[in-house]
């Protein structure tokens, strides 16, 4: 077993990277990843309010991306953000929000989501779940239509709304009309250093995986968990009504081969809309790349569109 593998050492190296990740954010005033952030794609202009969700876990504060449009209550997407279960990243996913708020027509939820290893499994997962629950149950309030309800995430953001899309398969509803996963990590319980990238050097590495996964998950029994590895052979339930899915991998990623098997298990219960391979990508290749994440933005605001007009 690594060094990192262990809980307490996981622990301590994932409060560190938070605490690092935080000076940096107070240091440049808020001014450094953020205000990348909201630089690019500027022809989306950044139409937000804040909001508190409450949960059973601890109340969740989310940014709500508005359309531009006035349609009196469009559509909502939930999005999940990345960063392993253990970074807080949301402001990294503001240009993928203000893109599907314009290009899908939608509310677009943000939402700051409880992280490991202060909340490890279940409880992202599980607020996450009553997160979707309550935007489904407050739209006319709020002003969204929650049965127009579509749920994505890159990433951990991935993993964690496909545990939604479970969720809401085995406890009957609340009823999405789409997920939306984005290079996301779909079997832990299979180590990294078990897991084979297209090229020598992939974003993701093993380490990472160690002190990510652990902090996550620090019993690795629970880590066979359908809401934690759906992908892993040992889940072999019946998916059949589940919510239909866009799920989208890059070729260099760590985590492509989970995505692919998951996606055949999802065509098997009928329930894949389209899996698209980004190729020449890695692991959170639309940070970087505006190209290619401007082609498969579009891609996930088409199928958001789709899938709220057949409701």
């Amino acid at each position: 077993m690594s060094l990192l593998a262990r809980p307490v050492v996981a622990t301590f190296v994932a409060k560190v990277m938070q605490r690092v990740t935080a000076m940096a954010d107070r240091r440049s005033g808020g001014r450094g990843s953020a205000a990348a952030s909201h630089a690019r794609f500027p022809e989306y202009p950044r139409k937000v309010r804040e909001l508190t969700i409450p949960t059973s876990i601890a109340p969740a504060r989310a940014t709500v991306y508005l359309p531009a449009s006035d349609e009196p209550a469009p559509p909502v997407h939930v999005n999940f953000h990345g960063g392993g279960y253990v970074m807080t990243l949301t402001e990294l996913d503001d240009p993928l929000c203000r893109f599907l708020a314009a290009e899908a027509g939608a509310v677009v939820i943000n939402v700051d989501y409880v992280v490991a290893p202060q909340h490890p499994f279940p409880a992202p997962p599980r607020q996450a779940y009553d997160i979707v629950r309550w935007v489904a149950e407050h739209g006319a309030e709020e002003g969204w239509d929650g049965e127009r309800l579509t749920v994505g995430g890159q990433s951990a953001g991935g993993g964690l709304a496909a545990a939604v899309a479970r969720q809401a398969l085995e406890e009957g509803g609340p009823s999405i009309a789409l997920q939306v996963l984005h290079y996301p990590p779909l079997d832990l319980a299979t180590g990294a250093r078990d897991k084979r990238a297209t090229i020598a050097k992939p974003m993701l590495r093993p380490w990472m995986a160690d002190v990510f996964d652990t902090s996550y998950v620090p019993d690795v029994r629970q880590r066979l968990d359908p809401l934690v590895s759906p992908a892993h052979p040992s889940d072999t339930a019946n998916l059949k009504g589940i919510a239909p899915a866009v799920l989208i991998t890059a070729e260099h990623d760590l985590l492509r081969a989970e995505g692919l098997r998951y996606a055949e298990r999802l065509r098997g219960a009928g329930a894949l809309i389209e899996h698209h391979d980004v190729r020449g990508a890695d692991h959170g290749y639309d940070g970087e790349d505006d190209a290619k994440a401007r082609e498969v933005y579009a891609i996930i605001a088409r199928r958001l569109r789709e899938a709220v007009e057949r409701r």
